[in-house]
């Protein structure tokens, strides 16, 4: 599912997308209307079937994460960080799958 909510401040509106486990697998950046986050919730949905949009990284640290990039090549999605690079692959799936028929739960009513 995604889950829609706002920053502590009601400054920004965020989405999680949530496994059916509830693991957060991808995360939005900050947008300062509900419209443009829907609007973000959509993309991820039109891009999450081309593996290509998918970019892969390493962290200085070692560990995995991936981001989500739409058409015009601006990050709409974020991982988490994964201890080995099947983990990460693995999370690539999950949006992969999960992403476009995910419901949309609005926790800013």
């Amino acid at each position: 599912m995604f889950e829609l909510f706002q920053s502590e401040n009601n400054q920004k509106f965020y989405f999680n997308l949530k496994a059916k486990n509830g693991q957060v697998i991808l995360s939005s950046q900050g947008y300062t209307d509900k419209s443009s986050a829907k609007n973000g919730i959509e993309s991820i949905k039109s891009n999450c079937g081309d593996d290509s949009k998918f970019e892969r990284k390493t962290a200085s640290n070692g560990k995995f994460h991936f981001n989500l990039k739409a058409g015009n090549g601006q990050i709409i999605g974020s991982s988490q960080m994964y201890a080995g690079e099947s983990g990460m692959e693995n999370g690539i799936q999950s949006v992969k799958t999960n992403a476009p028929s995910a419901e949309l739960v609005d926790k800013t009513a």
